[in-house]
């Protein structure tokens, strides 16, 4: 900052604590001329809003914004401005605010204007989503279960409810399949005799559960000097633990011996054969009041089923965008190469059937090809997963 342009806004500070906002806008706006410090800008910003010019204002605020596009208190000014001049845009305007919205307590003065913002916001997407449902209700009632639900989600992005997600698997990636979150019953037709088990499965998880030689071992298992990070807070931790039934495609028969029928099902399945790797089946148990925090799987080849078979009130489990509670008995499949996490806030224990799967976009030959890269490496699989 020059001498010049110092002194100036000396004087402008003056003049505004003696409330001669005329005199203090232009000493602002002379200090403003040739300066790349968004500040000044916004200062003179404050002088046309408190003497009652909020366009001024408004052009002062987007000459800041101009220099610092995304300076949170800019945009937080902007939205301000626009809301109290009754734009229609002001809505919009909070959300590019509330985005910028920087980590850490804010000062106490902007806590409540943050706060209302967030409401002004909140009112607007209401009433933006209400028009597209409106707009789209002919549309999606043509639509079948499955359209209507991507049809739904793409609303959703479209307002930034909810973002993409996309797959991100630690290890190994094979190119060119879908990415859905939770995949469509219809490519699955056995998951209804599965449900129809679920009586079966229980009873002999029941079995495990009670047999002196069974084998419970925490989920996630790894050295501590693997690169892991996302799993340092479960790694050996008996908060989730898992009973394999089959790990890294080898039986273990302290288990599986207590339960046939849940096996004898599951060998009727498109499970990937992997040395080393796969296939796996196992009843994980999540502990009361714990959380699995969000992570991703190793491997994009494979998705995952998902056989709820103990699951007290409360239980979640989000993959990507979308949220479902657990439900006994009702199962599904999802890809665990997008970001999920999971909570059981109870005070109870939580069950659930675990297998993986090939995705279904996988032909014969490319399995094959997957099968021979990640059984030439198996020792990077993940122990447990």
């Amino acid at each position: 900052m020059t001498a010049e342009r110092g002194a100036l806004l000396a004087e402008a500070d003056r003049a505004l604590a003696a409330q001669d906002f005329a005199r203090a806008a232009a000493l602002f706006e002379e200090a403003a001329k040739g300066s790349e410090d968004p500040s000044v800008m916004l200062r003179l910003a404050g002088v046309y809003r408190a003497c009652g010019r909020p366009r001024m204002a408004l052009e002062a605020v987007h000459r800041a914004l101009a220099l610092a596009p995304l300076d949170f208190t800019a945009l937080m000014l902007r939205a301000s401005l626009l809301e109290r001049m009754g734009d229609p845009n002001a809505g919009e305007a909070w959300g590019h605010a509330i985005a910028q919205k920087p980590d850490g307590p804010l000062p106490p003065q902007l806590v409540a204007v943050l706060a209302e913002g967030e409401r002004c916001h909140a009112a607007w997407l209401d009433a933006k989503e209400a028009g597209l449902a409106v707009r789209m209700a002919d549309i999606e009632a043509r639509a079948n279960v499955d359209e209507a639900a991507r049809i739904e989600r793409f609303r959703s992005n479209a307002l930034r409810r909810t973002r993409p997600y996309h797959s991100q698997p630690t290890h190994f990636h094979f190119p060119g399949l879908r990415e859905r979150e939770f995949h469509p019953r219809a490519l699955f037709p056995w998951l209804e005799k599965l449900e129809a088990s679920t009586d079966t499965i229980a009873a002999e998880l029941d079995a495990v559960m009670n047999a002196e030689r069974a084998e419970l071992v925490p989920y996630v298992q790894y050295a501590a000097h693997q690169p892991l990070d996302q799993w340092r807070e479960l790694n050996h931790n008996p908060d989730w633990t898992a009973i394999h039934l089959l790990r890294g495609g080898r039986r273990v028969d302290a288990n599986a011996r207590h339960c046939p029928r849940t096996l004898a099902l599951l060998e009727t399945l498109n499970q990937p054969a992997i040395p080393g790797a796969s296939p796996n089946v196992m009843f994980s148990l999540l502990a009361p009041d714990t959380a699995i925090p969000p992570h991703v799987g190793y491997n994009n080849a494979r998705l995952v089923c998902h056989l709820p078979l103990i699951v007290p009130e409360g239980c979640w489990f989000r993959v990507g965008a979308e949220t479902r509670d657990w439900r006994r008995g009702e199962a599904f499949v999802f890809d665990d190469t997008i970001e999920h996490e999971a909570r059981n806030p109870s005070a109870r224990l939580r069950v659930v059937l675990i297998f993986d799967l090939w995705h279904p976009d996988l032909e014969p030959i490319e399995r094959e090809a997957v099968a021979a890269v990640i059984g030439s490496d198996a020792s990077r699989v993940p122990e447990g997963l």
